[in-house]
Parts: C-alpha cells; sequence; structure tokens
C-alpha cells in the first residue's frame, strides 16, 4: 500500500509542478515577482476569480441539502476546523515558538486558520465508505465559512504579537469579491452551464492547479528577492515537514477520538475525520495572496500548507483503505452454527 502510494506521488505532475515552480522562483524571481514582468497581481487576480467562478459551476446543489440534515456531524468538523485547530497553534508557538523563523511560524498559524479542502475530503470518505452528502456539505460549508473566519483567526494572532497586518475590513472585502462573489455567481449559473462544466470537470481541475502553481510561483518570487534563501538554509524545509506532520497527527486524533467519544456511527465518524483534519492548498495559496500580499515572506507562508496538502494525501489515502477494508474481512459463523453462512452473508450486507 506505501510503496503503491509512493510511485502515484512520483508520477503526480502537480508535485512535480510545485517543486518546479519554486526552482524556477529561486532562479528567476524578478519576472514573477511585484512590478515584474509577470504583472503578478493582475494575473492572479483573474486566475482566482476565474477559478472559484468554475468551482461553483461544478458544485451540484443537491448534494450539499442531501447533507444537510447532520447537524451534529456538521458541528463537531466545522469546531474541529475553526476552533480546534486555531487552538493548537498556542501551544505549538509555546514550545518552538524560538526555533522556528517567524515568516515560517506566521504560515503555521494560516494553516491552522484555513478552512478544510472539498475534492479530498470528500474523495477520501468515498474511499472509506463514509457519509458523502455529508462530506460535501461540510467541506462546502467550511469553504465559505473561511472567507470570514480565517482572516479574523489571523487577524487576532496578529494583533495578539502586536504585528502588523492588513486590516480584517479590507480583508474580508478582497475575499469577498474574489472567492464568494465569483462562487455564487457559478451556482446562479449553473442550471445554464452546469452539465457543460460536467462534461469538462477534468479539464477545470487542470486549470484550477496550473493558477495555484501560479500563485505559488509568484509568492516565491517575492520572497526569493527578499532574501528566502539567502537568510534560511535547509532547516526551514525539515522544519516545516516536521510541524505540518505534527499537526496532521494531532488533528486526526482529536477527530478520531471526539467523533467515536460522541457515539457517531462509523460513516460519519470517517467524515469527521476526514473533513476535519484536511486543510485547502486550492483556497490556501490564493487566501494567502490576499491576505498578506507583497510580504516578504509570502513564500515562507505558504510553505506549511504545501508540505501538508502532500501529507494529507497520503496518510488520509492508507486511512481511507483501510476504513474500506472493514467490509472485505470475512465474517464467521457462530459456534452452534444457526443459519451457518446464510446469517453471515446477512451480516455483510447489513454492515453494507
Amino acid at each position: 500500500m506505501i510503496l503503491k502510494l509512493l510511485r502515484k506521488m512520483a508520477g503526480d505532475w502537480f508535485l512535480a509542478g510545485m517543486i518546479a515552480a519554486v526552482v524556477l522562483a529561486s532562479l528567476f524571481p524578478g519576472f514573477g515577482a511585484a512590478g515584474g514582468a509577470m504583472h503578478a497581481d493582475v494575473v492572479s487576480d483573474a486566475g482566482i476569480f476565474a477559478v472559484f467562478l468554475l468551482h461553483g459551476l461544478a458544485l451540484s446543489t443537491r448534494s450539499l441539502r442531501q447533507g444537510m440534515a447532520r447537524w451534529k456531524l456538521h458541528l463537531l468538523v466545522q469546531t474541529l476546523t475553526f476552533v480546534a485547530f486555531p487552538l493548537l497553534f498556542i501551544p505549538f508557538k509555546a514550545v518552538f515558538g524560538g526555533l522556528v523563523p517567524e515568516g515560517l511560524m506566521l504560515g503555521f498559524l494560516y494553516l491552522c486558520a484555513l478552512p478544510s479542502t472539498i475534492q479530498s475530503s470528500v474523495a477520501m470518505t468515498a474511499i472509506g465508505k463514509g457519509n458523502v452528502p455529508a462530506a460535501i456539505f461540510n467541506a462546502t460549508l467550511s469553504g465559505l465559512l473561511g472567507i470570514f473566519l480565517t482572516p479574523a483567526i489571523v487577524g487576532l494572532a496578529i494583533d495578539m504579537q502586536g504585528a502588523g497586518g492588513m486590516p480584517f475590513g479590507k480583508a474580508v472585502a478582497n475575499l469577498a469579491t474574489l472567492l464568494f462573489l465569483p462562487f455564487v455567481l457559478g451556482q446562479v449559473l449553473r442550471p445554464v452551464f452546469g452539465r457543460l462544466a460536467a462534461r469538462h470537470k477534468k479539464g477545470i481541475n487542470v486549470f484550477d492547479k496550473l493558477v495555484i502553481l501560479m500563485l505559488v510561483y509568484g509568492s516565491f518570487c517575492d520572497s526569493v528577492k527578499s532574501g528566502l534563501w539567502t537568510n534560511n538554509g535547509i532547516e526551514v524545509i525539515a522544519m516545516t515537514i516536521g510541524g505540518a506532520a505534527l499537526f496532521l497527527g494531532m488533528a486526526l486524533f482529536i477527530s478520531t477520538k471526539v467523533s467515536a467519544r460522541l457515539g457517531f456511527s462509523k460513516e460519519d465518524q470517517i467524515t469527521a475525520i476526514f473533513c476535519g483534519s484536511k486543510k485547502t492548498l486550492a483556497s490556501g495559496v490564493p487566501m494567502a495572496r490576499l491576505l498578506f500580499g507583497a510580504h516578504p515572506a509570502l513564500g515562507m507562508i505558504v510553505l506549511p500548507i504545501m508540505f501538508y496538502h502532500q501529507l494529507q494525501l497520503f496518510v488520509c489515502s492508507i486511512m481511507a483503505g483501510r476504513f474500506a477494508s472493514r467490509f472485505d474481512a470475512p465474517t464467521v459463523p457462530d459456534a452452534s452454527g444457526a443459519g451457518g453462512p446464510a446469517v453471515a452473508a446477512v451480516r455483510v450486507r447489513s454492515q453494507a
């Protein structure tokens, strides 16, 4: 299983693209930096608007309605995402604040404040035989709430540290204009263009990833010009991987224990685990560009979510496979032989 996943990641063009974007930004930072020939600000805004317009076109409103009833599950997932996760940052900063560079620490704060991701949350829930309609609803709700809660959480923490940052009102206005507005517009246009979007789902997914790669490149161009690599070494990468793995492990542990303690069904537990531990790269990089603008450490700020994204896919793929295997386990007739194989077959069907 692990070797299969490693081979899959090795052939992932998006992962290779992120590495290439960082390398190109390190070699040619002037082109994509603020004021460069790429005109990163204009191109980035246009790309972000287009991505969320297409997200709105592609998302089924019927699937959202089907998942709305499980309010206890929704409350748990959103609490994990926007309360428990940000609270984990407090002990992390207390322990590692003297070791982790300021820009990278801001990146970990930003990671904790991000909403869940739609695509991989739903995909992992489906593979693990969880509650897919509830996963769709939760991941979508998380993305919409993140437009308002992510800048609020980051702004509150920055103010507590006595640092400057984009005003909350301006941050929300930027996110609403370039994320929420096109998403709503896509939903409005869905009756007309929804089938067209469905037919070109793969192309939309590719475009989505290309925009993210462009944003990663632009973010690192600004940071490289500000001394990202000259002022920091390989230890930054090691810190980022270690910190991302630590946050993922804590999130999976908490979501697993709490959902089980609340007595959720196995299907709802799987949904809570995958939706409550995920963080979005697709929205995270565009939001970082809008929230932090030309911040000199922007490249370092997005590093944690870049590594967290790959780790969550790797670990959660293994977990989803194990969850799904519960349906493959052979059933053993009871000692009395009552019912024999017929009872075993009924048991398997009842589990499904």
